[in-house]
C-alpha cells in the first residue's frame, strides 16, 4: 500500500484496535508521535500513525515506563520514511528493555546498539510482546483474526467492520478478502475515492479487485479506465461471467456493435444461456 493512503478510525475503533484511550490519542497528537489529518471533521490515520499507535498500546500493555514509551516513540517516529509499510518495524519488550526490530536485526531503543535476537519470536513482522516474567509472548490480533472479526460486525456495525479490515490490511497488505471487502463498504457508502484507494492498493493483480475497480469506475464516470479494468480483469480471469456482461454494455453504448455481441455470446456461453 502506499504510505500516504489515509484510514479513517473514531475513538472507539482506536480503543478497539490499539487499546489506546481517546485522551491517550490527544496525548499522543500534541507530542507529535502521531499527525492525523482532519476532513469533514473526522480524523484520518497514516500507515505510520497506525504502527505508533499499535507500538504505544503494546508497549503499555508490556507496563513499560510512559517516559520510555515516549522516548521509544519518538525516535521510531524520526526513523519511519513515507513509504515504510507496518511491516517494515517491529517492536519487542525483552524485561524492562524495548527493542526495535529493523529488518532482521534488533536495536534497543535507548542505546542504539543492536541486540542479539535470543528472544524475539518473528510473527510476519508484526508487534511482538515476550515478557521474560511471564515466559510467554502474547502478540497483537493476526490479520486472519482481524478479518474474521470484521466478517462479524459487518451486519451489526459497519465502521467497525471497515476498521477491522483496514486492521487486517496493516498486519497483511495482500490479504484480497479484507481488501475487496474494505472496498465493497466504502463504495456502499458512497466513499468512492477512498474505495478506488483501496482496490488499488494491491501488488500483484487479482481479477475480483480489478472488476470492483472497474464497476466503481463506472460510478465515477470514468468508462475508458472501467473498460481497461475490464479486459485486464477478464485477462487474469477469461470466465468472469459479470466482467463479460458489463463491457458488452458498455460497448452497446458506445455503438460497438460487434464488441458488445462478442461479450454477451461470452457472457451467456459461462451462464448457461441465462440472461437471452
Amino acid at each position: 500500500m502506499p504510505g500516504d493512503e489515509m484510514h479513517e478510525f473514531d475513538t472507539k475503533d482506536l480503543k478497539r484496535l490499539f487499546g489506546i484511550t481517546a485522551s491517550q490519542v490527544r496525548a499522543l497528537i500534541r507530542a507529535g508521535h502521531i499527525r492525523p489529518h482532519k476532513q469533514s471533521g473526522r480524523l484520518r490515520y497514516s500507515f505510520q500513525d497506525l504502527l505508533v499507535l499499535r507500538t504505544a498500546g503494546a508497549l503499555r500493555a508490556a507496563k513499560i515506563p510512559a517516559q520510555k514509551i515516549n522516548r521509544t516513540l519518538r525516535q521510531i517516529r524520526a526513523s519511519l520514511p513515507t513509504s515504510l509499510p507496518l511491516s517494515g518495524l517491529s517492536i519487542v519488550a525483552l524485561g524492562d528493555r524495548i527493542v526495535v526490530r529493523e529488518g532482521r536485526a534488533l536495536r534497543e531503543s535507548d542505546s542504539g546498539q543492536y541486540a542479539l535476537a535470543l528472544e524475539f519470536v518473528d510473527q510476519g513482522g508484526d508487534i511482538l510482546m515476550i515478557d521474560r516474567r511471564r515466559g510467554a509472548a502474547a502478540p497483537p490480533a493476526t490479520a486472519e483474526a482481524q478479518f474474521e472479526n470484521a466478517l462479524s460486525l459487518e451486519d451489526s456495525d459497519a465502521a467497525a467492520a471497515r476498521a477491522a479490515y483496514a486492521a487486517c490490511l496493516v498486519a497483511d497488505p495482500q490479504h484480497v478478502e479484507a481488501r475487496l471487502n474494505l472496498g465493497r463498504l466504502l463504495h456502499i457508502e458512497g466513499r468512492l475515492r477512498e474505495a478506488e484507494q483501496v482496490y488499488r492498493g494491491q501488488k500483484a493483480p487479482e481479477p475480483l479487485l480489478l472488476y470492483n475497480l472497474a464497476v466503481l469506475l463506472e460510478d465515477l464516470e470514468r468508462e475508458p479506465e472501467a473498460l481497461a479494468a475490464y479486459r485486464e480483469a477478464l485477462a487474469l480471469d477469461p470466465e468472469l461471467a459479470d466482467a463479460h456482461f458489463n463491457l458488452a454494455r458498455l460497448h452497446e453504448r458506445a455503438g460497438q456493435a460487434k464488441d458488445a455481441l462478442r461479450h454477451l455470446l461470452a457472457y451467456r456461453r459461462l451462464t448457461g444461456g441465462q440472461g437471452s
